[in-house]
């Protein structure tokens, strides 16, 4: 295998002219009452249950409020919700905020929790988290503002749940998920498709003092050296996904702060459905092709840690070392593996990957290679984001390389990812049969016990391991850079970061 070198800084857009990162930039007139902000990804849609991304996310945690979130530290709050409890029946129960209040002015009632939460779980949804809601078996409002979600089956986890970005709670009158009625700091006021969104502070927000910056303008940077030339030029006052390649050049620039996170990571999915990747053995086959050294190297500049097992964080009490290296690199076990499955010889096949984050180019690039080392030859489809999205959920690709993050620190975030019995998603394997491994997930999520569970979780590793819902490459730095004068946002830690979006309304200049 050829030794690879990272890409220098691609192209501009327009004429090819390599783009450097700039030392000393000219900084551009600040404007307060405004952040700016770089957008990786025009969002396909913001719809309030549906996944289409971190990007999109991060404007609908500002649009919407969940039941719970997170503070700075990573650790759960009351968003609508004031408190939540698990009552002697085995039933939780939210107890809302009175004072809240929708856009239009209409109090935030249980009703409508109960109407949000029977819309996802409905046989017609397309809500990222339907699956989870048709675990509640009923939903009683005693009272207006006391929610009790009685659950077909105990749940340790379903608080966390409701931190997702995917799951706004939504006025019971809306009609059009385009244009939901939500109660959040912000709505949107413009924007120019596929360039900028502009949100602006409600009037009513319920929350005093919040949000503390009237205006943010999101723009589009698909182009990451660009995103942090707007940076450090002073065209923006915050981006997200910092390149690696530029994280350096942040840090060492006075007038700017980078803050990081290790948590979000590269993977391979699957399109189980049909022939060869319906094959286990297939599946481990391309899970001990790939060196992923050179994905941290090339694709991350070093920011990064190899990932040869399940996406379990090292030094939380799921971790198992010996686990953590159960799919390492083994080109002669991989064509041994394809061997048994019937083909000795290889065979064509085809990899997905988004065109405009390099994270996602370079790490499908190097597994592209990877797998031509074993005889597995895939022809490399480059998308742009939003039919990335929209034929990773539709099952339109064999292999698709992606960058996720578990939606919290529990091992049950991982659900989301790992568990192939869920609704179809892009950040997903489509169709592949993980029985195990599925039913180990659900039995975690119904055990109290954390010694239990450990050893649980212990147990769906392993059968992951043999099922391969997915194959996991590199962990990643996550890093957001911004203005130093900015004060109130945080990357929130480890699998959180991609949800820091919701610290924004607590961001402003001094």
């Amino acid at each position: 295998m050829p030794t690879l070198n990272r890409r220098t800084l691609l192209g501009a857009a327009a004429g090819g002219a390599m783009l450097p990162v700039l030392v000393n930039p000219a900084r551009a007139q600040q404007r307060p009452a405004t952040i700016r902000y770089g957008l990786s990804a025009w969002p396909p849609n913001l719809q309030p249950w549906v996944s289409t991304g971190a990007s999109a996310g991060t404007v609908k945690l500002l649009i919407h409020r969940r039941l719970v979130g997170f503070d700075e530290k990573g650790e759960m709050r009351g968003e609508l919700a004031r408190e939540w409890s698990l009552d002697a029946q085995g039933a939780w129960v939210f107890k809302l905020r009175p004072e809240a209040v929708f856009h239009n002015g209409e109090k935030v009632t249980a009703e409508d929790v109960k109407w949000t939460i029977e819309q996802m779980a409905a046989e017609r949804s397309t809500a990222y988290y339907r699956q989870q809601m048709q675990q509640v078996e009923r939903v009683e409002t005693p009272d207006a503002h006391t929610v009790r979600l009685v659950m077909k089956e105990p749940s340790a986890t379903v608080p966390l749940w409701f931190t997702n970005y995917n799951m706004a709670i939504v006025w019971r009158g809306s009609r059009d998920m385009n244009a939901p009625v939500g109660c959040g700091p912000y709505r949107v006021t413009s924007q120019e498709r596929g360039t900028w969104i502009e949100v602006q502070a409600v009037p009513n927000y319920w929350v005093p003092g919040l949000p503390r910056t009237r205006t943010i303008r999101f723009t589009v940077y698909a182009d990451e050296n660009l995103r942090l030339a707007a940076l450090q030029s002073g065209d923006m006052d915050m981006i997200e996904y910092v390149p690696w390649s530029g994280m350096a050049a942040v840090e060492a620039d006075p007038r700017l702060t980078l803050a990081t996170q290790m948590g979000p990571f590269m993977d391979i999915l699957f399109n189980g459905t049909r022939p060869p990747f319906d094959n286990p053995l297939v599946r481990r086959a391309v899970a001990h092709a790939v060196k992923r050294d050179d994905i941290v190297r090339v694709a991350f500049s070093g920011r990064g840690k190899v990932l040869e097992g399940m996406p379990i964080s090292e030094g939380t009490p799921w971790f198992d070392a010996e686990l953590s290296r159960g799919h390492a690199y083994d080109p002669e076990r991989s064509k041994a593996l394809l061997a048994q499955a019937g083909h000795p010889n290889g065979f064509n096949t085809t990899l997905l990957a988004a065109s405009q984050f390099a994270m996602h180019k370079d790490s499908a690039e190097i597994s592209q290679q990877y797998l031509a080392a074993i005889g597995i030859r895939a022809e490399l489809q480059l998308v742009d984001w939003s039919t990335r999205v929209s034929r990773g959920i539709r099952g339109q690709y064999d292999l698709a390389v992606h960058g996720v993050s578990s939606e919290f620190n529990d091992p049950d975030g991982l659900s989301v990812v790992m568990d192939t019995s869920l609704s179809p998603a892009h950040g997903r394997s489509f169709g592949v049969r993980a029985p195990r491994t599925t039913e180990l997930l659900a039995k975690g999520r119904q055990e109290f016990d954390q010694a239990k569970r450990i050893e649980i979780y212990r147990d769906m590793q392993r059968a992951a391991l043999e099922e391969v819902p997915l194959v996991g490459l590199a962990w990643r730095e996550q890093g957001y850079g911004f203005d130093r004068r900015i004060t109130g946002f945080a990357n929130l830690p480890a699998a959180l970061s991609t949800a820091s979006g919701a610290l924004l309304e607590f961001a402003a200049f001094g």
